[in-house]
């Protein structure tokens, strides 16, 4: 895979070199300015920090244990790891000599200030569709942070990706040309669901597959795709491996909690997404949100919905795992000593609402993919989407026998996930 990909890159390599005799780049800058409609002041600076919030931009550009905002987190790809930028107002390190002309570039058209083409890991892609007048205000809000004196690590990508002029062909074929507008067939609510998932919280950077050359597939929309060895489940409204059977209070209660009765409680970067955004947009914005994934075009996928009752768990309580003789019983005496004090045997979730087992979706997938994550690495973030220590300590074949307890008994599908599964996620 590594191979093609390099194949692939080296020829964009040669037509962005091409392109470039004869296109100035990048194109000159031309000054920006708000619409009439801007608020200004402190009005300004809190539309500023909504909007931060729902574009999710504190959780990518901030390192494990590092100060807010000022980036390092690593972002691991098969070619190399890219690390996000300090966006604090620090001047040396941050953003605090860009002119607002520069900022809405580098949102619009993945542009840095010294005219270097930025690594679609920053979602451009999604915030070019931005209106000109929010980008402003998230600069406005970003320029009252503290400023934070810190570099991040240098990318490691190996020839050809670390050349950034490729990124312009890669541009050409996959940037949006145009802002986001409207649809006028449709009401309001959608069309603001529409602009949140479109732009702003950039949704599908996640939950849609990706193709040869790192772009989101478009025949494939919010099927589902893999973050950082994390799947990102299938968000259309298919009935068998989409949300298709969610009610509408579902999908709210578990976008502004992380939680939702018989769906399970989030992990990895959807529990990130949101502590960090999505449970502090307004509920008029998470039901708008609902309101456009109802009418994206189904995708089927492999991913099938959980049963938040299968028979597995018949007379199940919080310390009885009830008839169930199934599973690996090393999986369940691990679970029943170490697990079972939070999750409950009947899979309820004993201390809160998010440690729920019922209904999730990683216990309904027999690969384990997000079972073995977040018990090998925990949910390291806190209310509203809970926490969980790590249990790396175990062996891999430790991990892999209470992973499969946790497939059989709470999705009531048998678990395939081997030692040697446990090693590659490890490691």
């Amino acid at each position: 895979m590594t191979r093609i990909l390099s194949v692939i890159a080296a020829v964009i390599v040669v037509a962005a070199a091409a392109l470039s005799w004869f296109f100035f780049w990048p194109a000159p800058l031309p000054p920006v300015q708000a619409s009439a409609n801007q608020p200004t002041g402190a009005e300004l600076i809190k539309r500023g920090a909504y909007l931060t919030a729902a574009g999710d931009c504190e959780s990518c550009h901030t390192a494990p244990g590092g100060r807010p905002f000022a980036g390092g987190r690593a972002f691991k790809l098969p070619f190399g790891t890219i690390y996000s930028s300090n966006i604090t107002p620090d001047a040396d390190n941050g953003i605090g000599r860009w002119s607002d002309a520069e900022f809405v570039r580098a949102l619009h058209q993945g542009i840095g200030r010294q005219g270097e083409d930025l690594y679609p890991a920053f979602p451009y892609t999604a915030y070019a569709l931005l209106s000109t007048d929010d980008a402003l205000a998230i600069r406005a809000y970003l320029a009252t942070l503290r400023p934070v004196a810190k570099q991040p690590p240098a990318n490691t990508l190996i020839f050809p990706f670390n050349q950034r002029p490729a990124l312009r062909a890669w541009k050409l074929l996959f940037m949006p040309t145009r802002r986001w507008q409207p649809s006028p067939d449709r009401d309001a609510r959608w069309n603001r669901g529409a602009y949140l998932v479109e732009a702003l919280a950039h949704c599908g950077d996640c939950h849609t597959p990706r193709n040869l050359m790192f772009a989101t597939k478009s025949d494939a929309k919010f099927a589902g795709g893999v973050v950082d060895g994390w799947k990102a489940y299938n968000i259309t409204p298919d009935a068998e491996s989409g949300i298709g059977r969610w009610s509408d209070d579902d999908i709210v209660d578990y976008l502004a909690t992380g939680h939702a009765t018989d769906r399970g409680g989030a992990a990895g970067g959807m529990a990130e997404a949101i502590k960090f955004s999505l449970s502090h947009l307004h509920r008029d914005d998470l039901a708008a949100i609902t309101a456009y994934l109802r009418t994206v075009p189904p995708q089927r996928s492999e991913q099938p919905t959980a049963d938040p009752h299968p028979k597995t768990l018949e007379g199940a309580g919080s310390w009885s795992p009830g008839s169930d003789t199934t599973g690996d019983p090393l999986g369940q005496r691990i679970f029943a000593s170490a697990c079972a004090s939070c999750h409950g045997l009947d899979g309820s979730g004993r201390q809160t609402d998010n440690a729920a087992l019922r209904g999730a979706r990683s216990v309904a997938d027999p690969s384990g993919t997000n079972v073995v994550r977040t018990v090998l690495q925990g949910i390291s973030v806190n209310s509203p989407t809970g926490s969980m220590p790590a249990f790396a300590a175990y062996s891999d074949s430790e991990i892999a026998a209470v992973a499969n307890y946790v497939l059989e008994h709470f999705g009531g599908k048998p678990g395939r996930v081997s030692s040697t599964d446990v090693k590659a996620a490890r490691n």
